[in-house]
């Protein structure tokens, strides 16, 4: 099966679960070179790495719980699960900053050993493989406008960020010489505050989608389009998208002929109803009043 016919939510899974392996053997490759290179910014790095697996696999549960189907309790399904585990990888990366933050500013007045040269050609590899991972689950996350496979790319980003952090103090530290080994401990000071401020972007929309926050205009516009497109449909009054996770739920009022009867009302908006659900394979439920329609004309 091809990658672009892959169920969304399986996709989702997929792309958590390449992004968890690829950080375990980088955690692993960053930790050792950061013992052995002298280097404390890369072994922050490396910290920040090893939070990304967690709030990874935090991620990958609520992705599969969120894939459960709808019961008496849940009506709309546990879409949510996913939202919030967006919200718990951007306090993840917020307790990681911290960390990263106090360590080295407790480090910079500590005399240390500079860092070794070959620990920059390590950054080189980890940068371009992060970034690469950005990229790619980014790419999925706005395909299938999940906040939760957002927040995960936002988690390759800055880890990329950290080892380019690290990269230019490693840089200096080591062209600077004696008493320039500070500079390892500030690219990891940097480096805390670009993690907060990315955790920061990710928490906003996340709680937009707790809180059932009106999606984009462009989705709205599309149900609308749909739903007039429906013979007899004469208008709608009003069009409200709820998203659940990586499905919609539709509540829609159609205006029909007033003169019509409930009969054919009701058929009109099994008709708004399958056009929608078929128009789309994330609109998973949805919701078609009828009100009469009265021409001023009349």
């Amino acid at each position: 099966m091809k990658d672009i016919d892959l169920d969304p939510s399986i996709k989702a899974i997929r792309t958590t679960q390449l992004g968890i392996a690829v950080s375990i053997v980088l955690v692993v490759v960053k930790a050792l070179a950061g013992h052995f290179g002298h280097s404390y910014a890369l072994i922050a790095d490396a910290t920040e790495t090893a939070a990304d697996i967690v709030s990874s696999f935090l991620l990958w549960l609520g992705l599969r719980y969120s894939l459960k189907p709808a019961d008496a309790r849940h009506p709309y399904g546990h879409g949510k699960a996913e939202p919030l585990a967006a919200v718990v990888i951007s306090l993840f990366l917020i307790a990681a900053a911290v960390w990263i933050a106090y360590n080295a500013i407790s480090f910079i007045n500590t005399p240390h050993q500079g860092p070794e040269v070959f620990t920059l050609w390590i950054l080189i590899a980890v940068i371009a493989i992060k970034e690469f991972l950005y990229r790619y689950v980014m790419k999925v996350g706005k395909e299938l406008n999940s906040q939760a496979v957002k927040a995960d790319a936002f988690h390759h980003r800055s880890d990329a960020i950290t080892s380019a952090a690290a990269f230019i103090g490693i840089l200096i530290a080591v062209i600077g010489g004696s008493g320039y080994e500070g500079a390892d401990d500030w690219a990891a000071i940097i480096a805390a505050a670009l993690i907060v401020y990315n955790a920061f972007n990710i928490l906003k929309p996340a709680f937009d989608e707790i809180m059932d926050s009106a999606p984009s205009g462009e989705i709205v516009n599309r149900v609308k389009d749909s739903a007039r497109s429906v013979q007899d449909v004469v208008e709608v009054e009003k069009c409200y998208v709820r998203k659940m996770g990586l499905d919609y739920f539709i509540d829609l009022h159609i205006l029909v002929d007033a003169n019509l009867t409930v009969s054919a009302g009701h058929t009109i908006a099994h008709m708004v109803k399958d056009k929608l659900m078929k128009s789309n394979s994330q609109i998973k439920g949805a919701i078609i009043h009828v009100e009469p329609y009265v021409s001023n004309a009349n």
